[in-house]
C-alpha cells in the first residue's frame, strides 16, 4: 500500500507538505526519519499519513482513512513533562485504540455512503440519514487525546 503523508508546520499556519513512500520499503527510512526530526523541532506538530487512494481496501475490510503521528512536544503538551519515562510509555502503549479506530471507520463509510446517495440523486432526506448517522457517532464518548 502506498502511504502519503501531509504535514502541517504551525509557523506556517496551514502550510502542508506532501510527500509519499511505499509502506513496505526500508529504503529512504534513513532520510524520512531525518525530515520527521527536522519537522517536530522545528515546530511542527506533526502529520497526517493517509493511504495514497481515497479508499483503500485491507485484509478486514476498509482501512483507517487517515492517522494522525504527533511530534514530542506536541505530545509533551498533552501528557504532561514526563510521558517519555518509561512507566509513563509502558501506560500510554497499553490504551486500547480499537474504539477510536472503528469510530473513524464507520464515520467514514458513512461519509462513502451519503455521498453515493447524493450522486445517484437519491432524496435528500435518505443523505441526511447518513449525515445524522455520523453526527451520533460523534456523541458517543471517546477520550479525546487520542
Amino acid at each position: 500500500m502506498k502511504l502519503r503523508s501531509c504535514c502541517a508546520k504551525e509557523k506556517a499556519g496551514l502550510a502542508r507538505i506532501r510527500t509519499s513512500c511505499g509502506s513496505h520499503r526500508q529504503s529512504g527510512s534513513r532520510e524520512r526519519n531525518q525530515w520527521w526530526e527536522e519537522l517536530t523541532a522545528s515546530g511542527g506538530e506533526g502529520m497526517v499519513v493517509k493511504p495514497f487512494e481515497f479508499v483503500t481496501k485491507g485484509r478486514k475490510g476498509l482501512a483507517q482513512p487517515a492517522v494522525k503521528v504527533r511530534g514530542r512536544e506536541y505530545l509533551r503538551i498533552i501528557y504532561g513533562p514526563e510521558y517519555t519515562l518509561p512507566e509513563h510509555l509502558e501506560r500510554l502503549k497499553s490504551r486500547g485504540l480499537g474504539t477510536k479506530r472503528s469510530l473513524a471507520l464507520r464515520e467514514f463509510a458513512l461519509g462513502l455512503e451519503a455521498l453515493e446517495r447524493f450522486v445517484h440523486k437519491e432524496p435528500l432526506r435518505r443523505v441526511h440519514e447518513c449525515v445524522f448517522g455520523v453526527l451520533a457517532l460523534e456523541s458517543e464518548p471517546v477520550d479525546p487525546r487520542l
